[in-house]
């Protein structure tokens, strides 16, 4: 398959207000990857309100092998990374942040363990660079809880820099804040992942865009991503299983009030015993449990069938 790409290497960089890295950012960039054969770079900007645009633009004035795809507002990380993919025409994908926080000298170690037989390699910010109560305690955490939820054993899911083979990613559809769970979406359908150790280093410019908000977007994206794991083509398991269980504790109530109104020798009223009244909300639970088992089998349906929606809209691209 490799005769349909273009370029050996296809590195995509996400960019938001970052005027004062993209310049250096690119040149580390070139410098990088200028022994490992045919590239192209790609940044893309998310909306940005700065002059990152105006940069991006001379330097692909300069550079034939840079494209510039620009969004008309912004759509947020996982949206880019999933224009830079989808334009990408490299048999190897390597993204990384604007920031700089990201080595692009790590690039070449990358590509040769993608080499060696896998599928993704993920890097692993073992000595990370960040402030420890706001950005390193909340994703050692979600880390933990995602590598225990899914299976897939990495200690690192956040870090953006990793290659991909091409084919690995290029049919995955991306929402929320799901680009960190690329690696578990592709074992899913039986890719190899492993993880090599990066350099991380501190932030010198601009101001980060993340806080303890995304570590909430990211519990949810989990719920999202164990659901599609385990359920995805079977949702009223999920759902009918409630409904059983709903079901089963009405019966319970109706048995223990049926006790104590006709067997007990207290001959409890039933209108008064709040079992009765629980037995009742039970049941009601218990088919709208079922009653959403069936509507989310129908929307499973049309969403495996009417896929192709786009998450972002691109104003325009700049290219030679």
């Amino acid at each position: 398959m490799d005769q349909i790409y273009q370029f050996e290497l296809s590195v995509i960089v996400p960019v938001y207000n970052e005027e004062e890295s993209v310049q250096k950012l690119y040149e580390e960039i070139v410098e990088a990857v200028s022994g490992i054969g045919s590239y192209e770079i790609i940044f893309v900007d998310d909306g940005s309100t700065d002059k990152s645009l105006s940069f991006l633009q001379d330097i692909q004035q300069h550079d034939s092998r840079v494209r510039v795809i620009r969004f008309r507002g912004n759509f947020g990380q996982t949206a880019a990374l999933s224009a830079g993919i989808e334009h990408s025409r490299g048999r190897i994908l390597v993204p990384l942040d604007a920031d700089g926080q990201n080595d692009p000298g790590d690039i070449p170690k990358l590509i040769e363990e993608l080499e060696k037989g896998y599928d993704i390699v993920s890097g692993w910010r073992k000595d990370r660079q960040d402030t420890f109560l706001t950005r390193k305690l909340p994703s050692i955490i979600a880390n933990k809880l995602i590598s225990k939820i899914t299976g897939v054993k990495l200690h690192d899911f956040g870090c953006t820099l990793k290659a991909y083979r091409a084919e690995s990613v290029k049919e995955i559809n991306l929402y929320g804040e799901m680009h960190r769970f690329i690696p578990v979406l592709a074992n899913w359908s039986g890719e190899k992942v492993m993880e090599v150790e990066v350099n991380h280093r501190p932030r010198t410019t601009g101001k980060t865009k993340y806080g303890l908000n995304r570590t909430f977007k990211v519990v949810l994206d989990l719920i999202t991503i164990k659901f599609l794991m385990s359920f995805s083509t079977k949702p009223i398991y999920v759902f009918g299983g409630l409904g059983v269980l709903s079901f089963l504790g009405a019966f319970l109530s109706g048995l223990v009030v049926f006790y104590q109104k006709f067997i007990s020798a207290q001959h409890l009223s039933m209108n008064r015993n709040p079992l009765l009244f629980l037995a009742a909300l039970l049941i009601t639970t218990a088919i709208q449990f079922i009653l959403m088992g069936l509507l989310a089998e129908i929307l499973v349906r049309t969403y495996h069938e009417s896929q192709g929606r786009k998450i972002y809209v691109i104003d325009k691209i700049y290219e030679s």
